[in-house]
């Protein structure tokens, strides 16, 4: 603490802290005008992600100074990426810049930036280029995609991040160039094919966008090719698509995607992908589908920041990766640690940890806000418990099942409600406003969209990679004679 003494300065003291979100406490000496500064406690929040986010501006107004890591600078609407793959919507509809969603928040700051390590007995976070103190760390690192050892990445690439997203639809639409100009009747009828791995909400949803973008949205924009004869296989190791709903609603999905044109095939596994070729197995009988486009939604894995909170603090980690969490989620042994979202394995509740989806993760850095702030009153606060909104996903045009406790239901209904939930869940008014107009237009032209082909992503350089790029300009005498 620093003491500042006399009349004036004080009071501008004052004045400066109270801007600056200081706590102020002033000297128990009576007679004495002294000025006691404290700094507030810092909370450092590392992912901008549902929870991340959440927990950020709910700190928005608290006597806290809070910092927000990112290595993006933006914030990701995720359940809208199959959209962007399948060229329904632009990135920058469902993505938010992290800046100006917390702008008004005078006691937050953002930065970017990547963790490499955390030394807990220290209170210090590092990462790439810079070291944090902190007096609470709230992780919520997300999870990647998870191809269960296999080195598929590049064959079958996920979708996690807008990189995933656009190298799928470059993929996808490259796919049909391709066919409009091959001769080959065989190796035009491949590259019309499209294998999705996985059939939870992200492959159910790919596979319902793909049957209608092929069958109804670009049937009319090719000359050599019909690409209502694409075809769409949706394969899944367990015996039956959406595991996580109700049979009767896993039943309709599958009624529905068939009626699409999607080729569902339950109790399958994918023991290889080689050559644009998926080899699969179901039971006894082994089957190769020639696929130009192979996409990947069959599981999740932490990702590495887990190791590195594991290997500082013991924390033990389930077979995904996700750390194990206390009931209000902290680290065993360490509680100014905190683990949310997707990252977390919170099994306190049930038979099974609460789902990776975007209310629970939401719901989470809401609690974890709370209990700081109550914290700093000398409070506690009762253990977390998830209050489970349902679950939903989209199969197609006016075709959607949703699952609220008892209440079942599917069809244009289901659709309407899938509609309003993912708008009202957008973070900015602005991506909802842009949404709902995209939404509305390819819903009465049956047009639309950002059907944009892009080179691959390719890496930023660095400022050491740009520095040894770099040749200085030679101005000499002797250069420019030469």
């Amino acid at each position: 603490m620093t003491t500042v003494n006399g009349l004036k300065s004080p009071i501008l003291l004052v004045i400066k802290l109270l801007v600056e979100n200081k706590e102020i406490t002033m000297s128990p000496t009576p007679g004495k005008a002294s000025v006691y500064l404290q700094s507030p406690h810092h909370v450092v929040i590392v992912g901008g992600g549902f929870a991340g986010l959440e927990a950020a501006k709910q700190l928005g107004k608290a006597p806290v100074k809070v910092t927000l890591v990112d290595k993006r600078n933006f914030h990701l609407f995720q359940p809208l990426l199959y959209q962007v793959a399948t060229g329904s919507l632009s990135p920058g509809d469902i993505a938010s810049p992290l800046r100006g969603v917390v702008a008004e928040q005078k006691n937050t700051h953002v930065i970017m930036g990547e963790v490499v390590d955390i030394d807990p007995e220290q209170k210090k976070l590092t990462l790439h280029d810079q070291e944090l103190d902190y007096d609470s760390l709230v992780i919520a690192t997300g999870v990647s995609h998870n191809y269960f050892g296999n080195d598929w990445s590049e064959k079958a690439p996920g979708l996690k991040t807008v990189e995933d997203a656009l190298e799928m639809r470059r993929r996808i639409f490259a796919s049909f160039e391709a066919a409009e100009k091959e001769t080959d009747l065989e190796k035009r009828k491949a590259l019309l094919t499209f294998a999705i791995v996985g059939a939870g909400p992200t492959g159910v949803e790919l596979a319902g966008a793909l049957a209608e973008l092929a069958h109804t949205k670009l049937k009319e924009e090719y000359r050599s090719i019909n690409t209502t004869e694409a075809k769409i296989y949706l394969i899944q190791s367990g015996d039956r698509v959406l595991p996580s709903f109700k049979p009767a609603l896993s039943d309709r999905a599958r009624i529905e995607l068939e009626k699409l044109g999607v080729t569902v095939m339950t109790k399958t596994r994918v023991t290889n992908i080689e050559n644009n070729v998926v080899t699969v197995s179901s039971g006894e009988t082994i089957k190769e589908i020639p696929a130009h486009t192979i996409l990947w939604g069959a599981g999740v894995k932490a990702s590495t920041v887990s190791e590195i909170i594991s290997k500082r603090t013991g924390a033990e980690l389930d077979r995904a990766g996700r750390v194990f969490v206390n009931k209000d989620l902290t680290i065993p042994g360490y509680s100014d640690i905190f683990v949310i979202g997707d990252l977390a394995n919170f099994s306190h509740q049930g038979d099974s940890p609460i789902p990776g989806v975007a209310p629970a993760a939401m719901q989470e850095g809401f609690y974890v806000a709370k209990l700081i702030k109550k914290r700093l009153k000398g409070q506690t606060l009762k253990p977390f418990y998830y209050i489970d909104y349902g679950s939903l996903a989209v199969i197609g045009r006016h075709q959607a099942v949703v699952q609220y406790k008892a209440i079942r239901f599917s069809g244009p209904l289901a659709w309407l409600a899938w509609l309003f939930i993912h708008i009202y869940y957008m973070i900015e008014f602005d991506n909802q406003l842009i949404v709902m107009i995209q939404w509305a237009w390819s819903y009465f032209t049956g047009q639309g969209g950002a059907r944009l082909i892009t080179e691959k992503a390719m890496k930023t350089p660095s400022y050491e990679e740009c520095q040894a790029r770099y040749t200085p300009l030679v101005t000499t005498k002797s250069s420019i004679e030469a």
